[in-house]
């Protein structure tokens, strides 16, 4: 009997998993199917399939978005930004996790107090602060504006992951004659792949979705990330269908193939940090 309510349980599951994934996948597969349909039969029949594959909507967003310019663009931001965050934010977390006393305790509550700050009350602050420092409308700006949104969540990252880490590792190095620095970079950093590989997956989502800060720093054409050429493409009044659906699968489409690439590591570093 107790085999038999496994099996059914286990089947259970699996019929529950399968509907979970149906639901997440239909509006992406919706999205795609549409985007090969031209406006007039999108109009005619919304849940129709595609009876042929028409790429004049591709072709439309690709010259009048400049797509590939957008796609350097906001690659080179995320990475940029995801580098900038791991290193800085381990560095950070380092002294942080290996002091004990009450004014580093007070340091960290302090830090994780940046992750409840709404991201529209640094609008303004960030704004005024790189008007006067000559950063508005540049890539230096942009991924300093980034890089600085996301460090409270790796500092407070990493400083629980590092916690986990033995002191004994960092006494052995110590007795190598290894300095504070040599330590963290040769002893820490190694360790934190799996913290790094996690963090990294939702900074790339934040600043490659992100919609507010470009459309704020950036006014040069061609340093628009891929957000603001879709929104510009699309525009917010008239949605027109042929151009909505291939530009959102245009706007996914390059984070999607990172993932794909890179899903080992990526999953591998959420699972072993789970484990950890």
């Amino acid at each position: 009997m107790t085999l038999t309510w496994q099996k059914t349980g286990g089947w259970a599951a699996s019929v529950v998993m399968l509907l979970i994934i149906f639901v997440m996948l239909t509006p992406v597969v919706y999205m795609i199917l549409m985007s090969f349909r031209t406006g007039a039969e999108i109009g005619a029949d919304p849940l129709g399939l595609p009876t042929s594959l028409y790429l004049g909507n591709y072709t439309n967003a690709l010259e009048k978005m400049d797509y590939f310019r957008a796609v350097v663009n906001s690659v080179g931001i995320t990475a940029s930004v995801t580098t900038l965050v791991a290193l800085l934010g381990s560095m950070a977390a380092y002294p942080l996790a290996r002091n004990s006393s009450r004014a580093g305790r007070a340091f960290i509550m302090l830090v994780a107090l940046g992750l409840a700050t709404p991201a529209f009350v640094t609008i303004t602050p960030i704004y005024v602060i790189f008007r006067s420092l000559g950063l508005l409308d540049s890539y230096p700006g942009i991924i300093l504006a980034f890089t600085a949104l996301n460090l409270p969540l790796a500092v407070f990252f990493y400083v629980g992951f590092i916690g986990a880490i033995p002191r004994e590792l960092e006494e052995a190095a110590r007795l190598d004659n290894c300095s504070d620095w040599q330590v963290f970079w040769y002893v820490i950093r190694p360790l934190l792949g799996p913290a790094t590989a996690t963090l990294s997956l939702f900074v790339m989502l934040m600043v490659w979705n992100d919609f507010t800060y470009p459309l704020l720093l950036l006014s040069d054409n061609d340093k628009f990330t891929v957000m603001i050429a879709v929104y510009r493409f699309v525009g917010n009044h008239n949605l027109v269908p042929e151009q909505l659906f291939p530009a959102a699968v245009l706007g996914s489409l390059p984070l999607l193939i990172i993932f794909v690439i890179f899903q080992r590591r990526i999953v591998a570093g959420v699972t072993a940090g789970a484990v950890k």
